[in-house]
């Protein structure tokens, strides 16, 4: 329970597993987008664990053409990875998130959207 209560994320996580390039400043790395929502993303299996507050660019290739580019700031960091929180959230990120949920076959959504208390 005392995770929920620390947990201030409002928007549905869908799990994904893409592989995704970033960049953050001089350094570059590569790792797995395994949770993205319509204000964040987690990234796992992390090359470079950016600084938290650094700004991060993170391509993912969804379509063959070209790479999606998701602009963000990390927020934390987790055991083989990080969080960043987008930017702005415009047409194109959102149509990201649906397309993610598109490519998943059975997206789960983690943590659930909070409920409010009767």
């Amino acid at each position: 329970m005392k995770r929920r209560l620390l947990d201030r994320r409002w928007d549905s996580r869908i799990r994904t597993h893409f592989e995704i390039l970033y960049s953050s400043g001089r350094e570059d790395g590569a790792g797995i987008l395994a949770n993205i929502s319509y204000t964040g993303a987690l990234l796992t299996q992390a090359s470079v664990q950016p600084r938290v507050g650094s700004q991060v660019r993170v391509f993912v290739p969804l379509t063959e053409d070209s790479p999606f580019e998701v602009v963000g700031k990390v927020v934390r960091h987790v055991e083989d990875g990080f969080a960043i929180e987008y930017f702005g959230l415009g047409p194109e990120l959102r149509s990201l998130v649906d397309d993610a949920a598109a490519l998943v076959a059975n997206p789960l959504h983690v943590p659930p959207r909070r409920r409010s208390q009767p």
